[in-house]
């Protein structure tokens, strides 16, 4: 593993390694990039309230989620092409998920096939799904998805089409010769010749994807799966209870790291507002700028079961494959231990809402 001892050293390494096209394709905000920093600015803003004289001895950061014991309350994000940091992509993310004892979430935008990716895996294996425009084509990969040995379907719901990333229209964004779309064979993500206003990615969800997709389609899904399904990308709480109203088992507070809408709220922001409405009916996530144990424990205590890492991933990821995504987790492990014996917390279970105040 490479020497880091923060996940902001990771970060600072990963952007010398990685070509300009990938490390801004990762890196990137949708438009003025406002919502990327407003979500980790609001982890800063937050103080934690913490409690003395309980012995902490010994602490124990595992959880479940949908029933499967993780090590720690924080999950692998679902990111695309993670064959742009390291040959062996979603491959070598699924190991070092494994070896740090938590969930990877696979991207539909993967450039590793879901059964290689299950093979490898040492842990459970969720998958990422958007629906395209040709339902029948979406309904053959969940069944490849359930096939493979994928545990749940996480819906993304918050693009209709992709947030403008300015980054990536000045790049051209396109995906390099001999990576593709693993799971969605013969599909290409490339600019369209004389188009300089959209990324080759912008292209393909213009062309492919469904705009039209309601909360009809989460009813419809839960009868084409018997895997559980978990909606992310919401940010206010009344679509909170519209998730847990359509069968959702789990919901991830999430503005898709700052990549849609520029503008939209900080996650952590509205993450008490949403367990306030949600009252415990179902499983709740949130992602978003949790760069630090301390942000762990800010988001427990705020209402989430777990929080889910992208960007940190794929820095360590790009660094030193399997070990480097395995380091990143270390990374926040060992940070989210000692907040939790600072806190007074010895259990994921005695995080709770005062710790905020």
């Amino acid at each position: 593993m490479i020497d880091a001892l923060t996940l902001a050293d990771l970060e600072a390494m990963a952007e010398a390694r990685l070509s300009r096209m990938a490390w801004d394709y990762y890196a990137s905000g949708a438009d003025e990039e406002i919502t990327l920093r407003r979500n980790l600015e609001a982890y800063r803003r937050l103080a934690l309230h913490y409690r003395v004289l309980v012995d902490v001895a010994r602490r124990d950061p595992g959880t479940t989620v949908l029933g499967q014991r993780v090590a720690m309350p924080v999950l692998v994000a679902p990111t695309a092409f993670h064959k742009l940091a390291h040959p062996d992509g979603e491959v070598a993310t699924a190991r070092g998920a494994g070896e740090a004892g938590t969930v990877m979430i696979l991207s539909t935008l993967s450039n590793s096939r879901i059964e290689d990716v299950v093979a490898a895996a040492t842990g459970p294996v969720w998958f990422q799904l958007y629906v395209y425009k040709d339902r029948a084509r979406t309904e053959a990969l969940v069944r490849r998805v359930e096939a493979a040995g994928a545990r749940a379907l996480v819906l993304t719901v918050d693009a209709p089409l992709l947030g403008r990333r300015d980054r990536d229209v000045r790049n051209r964004f396109t995906l390099p010769a001999g990576l593709d779309l693993a799971n969605v064979d013969g599909d290409v993500v490339a600019a369209r010749p004389g188009d300089v206003a959209e990324s080759g990615l912008a292209a393909y969800f213009a062309s492919l994807l469904d705009p039209s997709l309601s909360w009809k389609d989460v009813e419809w899904l839960r009868a084409c799966t018997r895997l559980p399904i978990v909606v992310k990308g919401v940010v206010r709480p009344d679509d909170a209870r519209r998730a847990a109203a359509a069968g959702a088992a789990a919901l991830v507070v999430s503005n898709h790291g700052g990549r849609q809408l520029d503008t939209s709220p900080a996650t952590i922001e509205v993450l008490p507002r949403i367990a306030d409405a949600l009252g415990g009916a179902i499983e709740l996530y949130v992602d978003g700028g949790v760069r630090r144990g301390t942000d762990v424990v800010k988001a427990v205590a705020a209402g989430a079961r777990a929080v889910l890492i992208g960007r940190p991933v794929l820095w360590g990821l790009a660094l030193d494959g399997s070990a480097g995504v395995a380091g990143a987790l270390a990374i926040l492990r060992r940070e989210l231990d000692l907040a939790m014996a600072l806190c007074g917390c010895p259990d994921v279970a005695s995080i709770s809402g005062d710790l905020l105040g």
